[in-house]
């Protein structure tokens, strides 16, 4: 019985130890979190800017730019997935791989090949396990994602949109699976078109009356939106990171929350067994004492 109580006794210290870690790594994904959120609202007024300029000039130049081109039978579509580089947040990467699941079997059920394109490293971990190929991966910052990687990776997708149909690495559309920040509560998995141009901001498009003065092309139309489109690309790119690392952060917070309360609630659980095994010990132990005196003391009787 002694050493089952020690057993216990181990048990407890080693979840001790595991507590203090989920514990430091709760508050280190809440001290992080707050900086995400602000990194994400403060991206949020240029992107909406910008799509709203490049919403005035797609709709009211009647400019027939390669990246807002439809193809009459697209063929293939790149998919980007944004996951996490580490784990330990709960279902955070499970639920937007399995959003990009459902997206890549949409696709394929219109008859479009899909190019994979990952970024984090539970996504790259997850495709080379099953053998599937990736296109390209970018790893290392799915926490603090920097402006600098969504203009890497915007411009390798703008270069594969922008080849001819037909010729290597070409695609016809681009699509963004991310994790949308909706609370400290609530993450969700999102996908959207990014290319041929899909203005996916929530708000309500100005009428023509409220744009038109607002805006003036020059040189020209055209030049416009080869200077804007890329960098709206870039823009809707680098939120979707934003949005993501506050996710993470909160699902990553959260899942060590639950750890943490997992481990207190161990420790009481070992901790009332050790004592009733420690009690049950102590009480096997008078029991043979009482039983040897009563013995001891019958035997001394019967010699008398």
């Amino acid at each position: 019985m002694a050493l089952s109580v020690r057993e216990y006794r181990a048990r407890i210290k080693s979840t001790e130890s595991m507590k203090k870690i989920t514990r430091a790594m709760e508050l280190i994904a809440a001290s992080r979190i707050i900086k995400a959120q602000q990194r994400a609202q403060a991206a949020a007024p240029y992107a909406r800017e910008l799509t709203r300029a490049v919403s005035a000039v797609a709709t009211f130049s009647n400019v027939d730019h390669p990246l807002t081109r439809e193809e009459e039978d697209p063929k293939r579509a790149a998919v980007l997935i944004v996951t996490s580089d580490r784990g330990l947040a709960g279902a955070y990467s499970t639920s937007v791989l399995k959003e990009a699941e459902r997206l890549a079997e949409k696709l394929r059920s219109e008859g479009k090949e899909i190019d994979t394109y990952i970024c984090g490293r539970k996504g790259e971990a997850y495709y080379k396990f099953r053998q599937r190929p990736i296109v390209r991966s970018w790893t290392g910052f799915s926490d603090q994602p920097s402006y600098d990687v969504a203009a890497e990776v915007g411009s390798t997708l703008i270069e594969s949109f922008l080849k001819d149909q037909g010729e290597e690495g070409d695609v016809d559309e681009v699509h963004v699976v991310y994790t949308r920040f909706r609370s400290m509560l609530t993450q969700e998995p999102t996908a959207v078109r990014l290319l041929p141009l899909e203005v996916v901001e929530g708000e309500e498009r100005p009428d023509a009356s409220e744009l038109l003065p607002l805006y003036e092309f020059e040189p020209s139309a055209e030049e416009v939106l080869d200077a804007l489109l890329p960098q709206y690309v870039t823009s809707r790119i680098f939120f979707a990171l934003l949005q993501s690392a506050a996710s993470e952060l909160a699902a990553r917070q959260k899942a060590m929350k639950a750890a943490t309360d997992n481990a207190e609630e161990l420790i009481k659980k070992y901790t009332r067994i050790a004592n009733q095994a420690r009690q049950a010990g102590i009480t096997q132990e008078i029991s043979e004492i009482v039983g040897g005196v009563n013995a001891l003391a019958d035997a001394n009787a019967g010699a008398e």
